[in-house]
């Protein structure tokens, strides 16, 4: 599939079965397949998959599920220690391609690093996500490894969301040092908004995507809240800009893929980018 606008080309990571979206296993890879094979199959990414849901994906392929081409990053929130086993039990999943690693920072982020060095097979990526109460030393410990860092930006509870000015030091943070990064949980709307139901405060993707071209002013661009504002500064962006951008912020994860989509559409700015990719 080709067409595609490279600012969002494998942006969305498919996050289906995560909450707050909690989609069934069964059902969800039929969906990522779909996904896969619809006109913006280029936006979508690899499918998330915990590494707590690998017994069930495993009963399912021994059940006749088709795995194969079905590209897997493996997401660890109980740090390496659970990697080693994980690894191990995708090697049996045949069809399967491993083709990335998330795993949380539970122990400093050098002892981290060391371990992704030691435990990762040849080729495949990995991120690293951080703790938010001491962003600045996990970067500077990131710093100078292939790995990029990974930042929550929401959750199920208020304070699970990133002020603007913690995310825009985060942004800003990884600009200085060179790192790139992804975004997980709470970002599968464009614009900064406040939740109606919840009454949360969700970054949107498309003021990090501006804010990751701009780190210097990024938390001007992650409080704007104006679709129209945001859409024509993102038509705006000239090829260099879009590259440079997708350098730094390379995907988050999303157990949405049509909202993200819809809402590029409701701006007017699907259009444009299709129209001028």
């Amino acid at each position: 599939m080709t067409g595609v606008p490279a600012l969002i080309r494998g942006l969305f990571d498919d996050a289906a079965i995560f909450p707050p979206g909690d989609l069934p296993l069964p059902e969800a890879l039929p969906a990522h397949r779909a996904h896969r094979s619809a006109w913006y199959a280029e936006a979508v990414g690899p499918f998330l998959c915990g590494v707590g849901r690998l017994g069930e994906l495993a009963a399912l392929h021994a059940s006749g599920t088709d795995l194969t081409g079905l590209r897997v990053v493996l997401v660890a929130p109980g740090g390496v220690a659970q990697l080693g086993p994980a690894l191990k039990a995708v090697t049996a999943l045949s069809g399967l391609e491993l083709v990335g690693v998330e795993v949380a920072a539970t122990s400093p982020v050098r002892e981290v690093a060391a371990a992704l060095d030691a435990q990762l097979p040849p080729g495949v990526p990995a991120a690293v996500e951080i703790p938010r109460d001491n962003a600045a030393d996990a970067l500077d410990a990131l710093a100078g490894t292939p790995y990029r860092a990974k930042y929550r930006t929401g959750g199920l509870s208020a304070e699970a969301f990133p002020s603007e000015a913690e995310l825009a030091a985060f942004l800003s943070g990884c600009a200085e040092r060179g790192l790139g990064y992804k975004c997980t949980a709470g970002l599968h709307n464009a614009v900064r908004h406040t939740d109606p139901v919840t009454g949360f405060e969700h970054h949107g993707f498309l003021n990090v995507l501006l804010a990751a071209d701009r780190p210097t002013a990024a938390a001007e661009l992650l409080a704007e809240r104006s679709g129209e504002v945001l859409a024509t500064a993102a038509a705006e962006l000239t090829d260099t800009q879009v590259a440079g951008i997708r350098r730094s912020f390379t995907a988050f994860g999303t157990c949405s893929i049509a909202e993200p989509l819809a809402d590029l559409a409701e701006l007017g700015l699907l259009e444009h980018l299709l129209e001028n990719r």
